[in-house]
């Protein structure tokens, strides 16, 4: 965080100092609610959690170097005390950012957001100084502390905003106002709980409707694939830049394509030239993520080459999305099981297939283990249904359906679509998953691990790479 004195904090969060020696005294180490990230010089921000209370860990963070607490009541060390903990780190949040020369790029959409994120991370740090979201932290808590995180020197601060209601977003960016707004798709993730994509629609275009006018700087960059994200160009006074693969789109892809490794490649078309692309990434589904985040960087001041070489040479910089890894005998993990969605179910599915062609054509099987898709409200049969299909029209050699009844639903989908015999199985549990596995697995088989966060896949995707044929699942 850039330097700030205790009273300067206490004056903008509108708290009380107590066993504050010295008011002056400045805070220049990170803000942080983990105690075992605090650090000489940190603030440390004690939040009242179902589980565990901030407050009870006041004196050992100052002991391990914190220079205060920002806390909801005294502590016996020095704090700053505020009647909401969350309103108080919002409003140091805004005030650091307004400080800042730094460039503020604010990204949504249903699916994509983080892999996105970490792209145009990856992209603008080759240009120049940049701090961005880590992993998912993209809520009330996570992205104002992702702001204090940036210093003098970021000249671009990314900032992934999630969303689960309407004025969710709304608020994220009055904390920490975007120049440039990005909004990749609207899909069906949490349709359960916004009542409808038109509602998803409305709370992801709260994004464009925060961002300065054009003349201001303003810039919003929308998907020209997607109806109801290229319709949000009415609700911005911002300039409107369109990306994807449509021939109207300002940054678009032309000759897409995959390697033999299903790894994408695609000719990259900017508004000032034009450059070819390799990603290292795994998936067609990335191509629009790849779009996106040259669309921001070209509007940044990114010359075509320079963006495809920055994409060419992304990597993936969050845990469990495609996270690819070949074990010593040959058989291919891919763990993709941070969490799913019906759009990033089918687009992983797709990567699988095509990353076991080379695979089939000497023996190899793909396999796809796979799990619920939470919070689909009304849609969810319909949704595990239509997966459990595709992924016998993709012909995947071998569907592990893992879990419950949304379980259940994915193996019925793939039997009706004319899966027979052993090509689709339902398994109970993440540990019947990896028995099976490690009985079944043989050199060139490729196998994805897919589900929603809660459903805790990715302990399928570990054993298998911890204890190769004997691997078992971790607990919880």
């Amino acid at each position: 965080m850039i330097a700030l004195s205790l009273a300067e904090i206490a004056a903008v969060v509108g708290g009380q100092t107590y066993d504050i020696p010295d008011p002056a005294v400045q805070v220049t180490g990170p803000v942080v609610r983990d105690s075992r990230e605090v650090e000489p010089g940190s603030l440390f921000v004690a939040f009242v959690g179902e589980r565990v209370d901030g407050h009870d860990f006041a004196e050992a963070v100052v002991a391990a170097g914190a220079v205060a607490v920002l806390a909801s009541r005294p502590v016996g060390v020095p704090a700053i005390v505020v009647a909401d903990v969350q309103a108080a780190l919002g409003a140091l949040a805004r005030h650091v950012v307004e400080r800042l020369g730094a460039t503020l790029v604010a990204l949504t959409g249903s699916a994509g957001k983080t892999s996105t994120k970490d792209l145009i991370a990856q992209v603008l740090r080759s240009k120049a100084p940049t701090v961005f979201t880590p992993g998912s932290l993209n809520n009330e808590i996570g992205l104002p502390l992702t702001a204090l995180s940036a210093t003098d020197e970021t000249r671009f601060l990314v900032l992934e905003m999630g969303a689960r209601g309407i004025g969710h977003i709304s608020y994220l960016t009055h904390l920490t106002p975007p120049r440039v707004g990005l909004v990749l798709n609207v899909g069906t993730a949490h349709i359960g709980e916004f009542g409808g994509r038109e509602q998803i629609a409305q709370a992801k275009g709260e994004l464009v409707e925060s961002l300065p006018p054009s003349e201001a700087g303003g810039v919003a960059v929308l998907n020209a694939d997607d109806p109801l994200v290229r319709a949000m160009a009415s609700r911005t006074k911002a300039r409107v830049i369109l990306f994807g693969e449509s021939g109207e789109a300002d940054v678009r892809a032309e000759n897409v394509r995959l390697t033999d490794s299903g790894q994408p490649a695609f000719r990259l078309r900017t508004p000032s030239g034009c450059s070819d692309v390799t990603m290292r990434l795994y998936g067609e589904h990335h191509v629009s993520n790849a779009l996106a985040a040259a669309a921001v960087a070209h509007e940044l001041g990114m010359s075509a080459d320079e963006i495809a070489l920055a994409l060419s040479e992304a990597g993936s910089l969050s845990r469990w999305r495609m996270e690819v890894t070949e074990r010593p005998d040959g058989v291919t993990v891919v763990n993709d099981a941070y969490n799913a969605n019906p759009e990033s179910m089918r687009a992983a599915l797709r990567a699988l297939a095509a990353m076991g062609k080379a695979s089939q054509a000497q023996g190899g099987r793909t396999w796809a283990v796979l799990g619920q898709m939470a919070e689909l409200g009304d849609e969810a049969l319909a949704e595990h249904d239509a997966i459990g299909r595709l992924a016998v029209r993709l012909n995947v050699s071998k569907l592990v359906a893992v879990g419950g009844r949304e379980a259940s639903w994915l193996q019925l989908g793939a039997y009706n679509e004319g899966s027979w015999g052993e090509e689709s199985v339902h398994v109970s549990d993440a540990q019947a998953a990896v028995d099976l596995l490690r009985s079944e697995l043989r050199p060139g088989d490729v196998v994805l691990v897919k589900a929603s966060r809660s459903v805790g896949l990715e302990r399928v995707a570990q054993a298998l790479l911890d204890g190769g044929a004997e691997g078992e699942v971790a607990a919880r």
